[in-house]
C-alpha cells in the first residue's frame, strides 16, 4: 500500500491524453498529438481570413475607408459592364436587342472605325504650308465622309434585317437602334464600351 504525502496530487493516470472543454461546456478527450477537436470549416475559414479590423477612431479614417470601399465597388461594376453583364450596364446598352446590335457592329470592319485616324491626318495636312497638300487633304476628307455615309447605310440595313428576324416583336425604335450601331461603328474597336464580345468576321 502506497502512502500519499500531504500537499501532493496524484499523477495523471493517462499522460497521453488531454481534456478539452468545448464551446457548449462539454469535455472531450483527445490525444496529446492533437490536443483539440477538429474545427469546423466555417471556423477554419474565419481564422484564416485574419482578425476583423478595428473600427475607425477618427472621422478622417472613416471617410478614407468609405472612399476605398466605394472605389472597389465602382471598379467591380465597371469590369462587369465591360464584360457585357446586363445588370451592370447603363440603360442605353441593356437588353438582348442592343447586345445583338453591338455584335453586328463588332463582327465587321467598319469605315467609321478609321474616323479618328483620318481626322488626325487631315488636321496635320491643314498645317502643312503647301497648297497642293492642303487641296489633297480636303479631297481625302470629303471622300472619306462619302465612304462613311455609304458604309453606315449598309450597316443600318443589316441591323434592321437581322433585328426583325431575331426579335420581330421588339418595341424599340428602329431608328434608335440603327443610330446606336452607327455611333458604335465610328469608334476604334479597342475603345468601345462595352467591350466587343465577338471576333472580327464572326457569324452573328
Amino acid at each position: 500500500m502506497k502512502l500519499r504525502l500531504p500537499g501532493r496530487r496524484p499523477a495523471d493516470p493517462t499522460p497521453d491524453t488531454a481534456t478539452v472543454v468545448t464551446a457548449h461546456g462539454a469535455t472531450a478527450v483527445g490525444t496529446t498529438g492533437k490536443g483539440r477537436p477538429t474545427p469546423k470549416r466555417a471556423e477554419a475559414q474565419g481564422r484564416r481570413s485574419g482578425p476583423v479590423p478595428p473600427p475607425p477612431t477618427t472621422r478622417k479614417e472613416a471617410f478614407k475607408r468609405q472612399r476605398e470601399q466605394q472605389a472597389s465597388g465602382r471598379g467591380s461594376a465597371r469590369e462587369a459592364a465591360a464584360r457585357g453583364d446586363d445588370s451592370a450596364l447603363p440603360a442605353r446598352d441593356r437588353g438582348p436587342v442592343r447586345r445583338l446590335v453591338r455584335d453586328l457592329v463588332d463582327a465587321r470592319r467598319n469605315a467609321g472605325s478609321f474616323f479618328l485616324v483620318v481626322a488626325a491626318l487631315v488636321l496635320i495636312g491643314y498645317f502643312i504650308p503647301n497648297p497642293a497638300v492642303q487641296g489633297y487633304t480636303v479631297f481625302v476628307w470629303f471622300a472619306f465622309f462619302l465612304v462613311i455615309i455609304a458604309d453606315s447605310f449598309v450597316l443600318g440595313r443589316r441591323i434592321k434585317r437581322v433585328v426583325l428576324e431575331r426579335f420581330p416583336n421588339h418595341k424599340e425604335s428602329m431608328r434608335s437602334l440603327i443610330w446606336y450601331g452607327v455611333s458604335r461603328a465610328t469608334m476604334i474597336r479597342r475603345w468601345r464600351f462595352p467591350k466587343p464580345q465577338v471576333a472580327l468576321g464572326a457569324e452573328v
